[in-house]
């Protein structure tokens, strides 16, 4: 029902249906509230969290650098992309492991010498990144720290000593046999390491460190089984790889190519160790010249071997 208010100027009239709070229709009945479709959010997250993972193993995945095996190529801190696809699936391939471990192997190819690889080692569920040196068939000793690759030593080249930065994530206690820290006339610290440039068949090439004498520089001769490969890392002096045993902490010899989880494409970008989980502190902790570096050795001309 409808009042007439009196006053200067036009007559008028308020509904009381029209009051300011009692109704938000014309008619001063309240809309509905839309109910959540919780089942709808779950499947739609599901759905999203399960793309994620077939993404992860079957098409790449990020990795993370912890140690130093494989300096100078891969620094600690280094992050990079992993590709699934190059030597087909296995159990090695899925996220985080959750598929129980298994010889076999969807649509299985072989790396080719020089391939940098992530693989599982028995017994194990952590990721190890090597590089591969032997094939299947192959002969491989190790004599002195040079590769002899079917009675024929690898080629290795002397290099100008290698200058790894000096932070957080590599402060050069791991190369405590290698020279002193070195200042630069820039200012900046640098640990200079011993290198060589090794040469495989197929003339695939990439630098290595060997400083130190140590019982792994040795291997007598054994032969690559099939279905299988021989890794090593670039940091000859402290690698834990196919010359160590599992109880080394190593691949115990020739590793199967079903626990080959994939192959190391390039670097996206690298931390220093001085970041921390203020996202202002990580541009400063970015290590400069890193971002975008292939991981694929580039290919020399002529013959390898000697």
């Amino acid at each position: 029902m409808s009042k007439t208010i009196d006053g200067p100027g036009t007559p008028y009239s308020v509904s009381p249906q029209s009051a300011p709070g009692e109704g938000d229709t014309e008619y001063g009945v309240p809309e509905p509230k839309e109910q959540i479709d919780w089942l709808g959010e779950l499947r739609g997250l599901t759905l999203m969290l399960l793309a994620v993972l077939a993404f992860h193993s079957f098409i790449a995945k990020p990795f993370y650098i912890p140690s130093a095996s494989m300096v100078p190529g891969l620094l600690v801190g280094d992050r990079l992309v992993v590709s699934k696809y190059p030597y087909g699936w296995n159990w090695a391939s899925a996220s985080f492991h959750v598929l129980p471990r298994g010889s076999w192997r969807i649509f299985g190819g072989t790396p080719e010498y020089g391939d940098v690889v992530i693989v599982v080692p028995r017994g194990s569920r952590e990721d190890y990144i090597k590089r591969v040196v032997a094939l299947p068939g192959d002969r491989i000793a190790v004599v002195d720290g040079q590769i002899v690759l079917n009675g024929k030593p690898v080629s290795q080249s002397v290099e100008p000593p290698v200058q790894v930065p000096v932070d957080a994530n590599d402060p050069c206690s791991a190369y405590e046999y290698a020279s002193a820290k070195v200042r630069l006339p820039s200012g900046r610290e640098v640990c200079e390491l011993q290198s060589y440039r090794e040469t495989l068949p197929n003339g695939a090439s990439y630098v290595v460190i060997d400083f130190k004498d140590q019982e792994l520089d040795n291997m007598r001769e054994i032969r690559v089984p099939a279905g299988h490969v021989f890794l090593m890392g670039d940091n000859r002096d402290n690698s834990s790889d196919s010359r160590a045993s599992l109880a080394q902490q190593g691949l115990g010899g020739p590793v199967p190519l079903s626990d080959v989880g994939g192959r190391a494409e390039f670097i996206t970008f690298s931390f220093d160790g001085s970041e921390s989980w203020n996202p202002l502190t990580w541009w400063s902790a970015l290590r400069s010249g890193r971002a975008w570096r292939s991981l694929r050795p580039p290919l020399e001309q002529g013959t390898a071997t000697q």
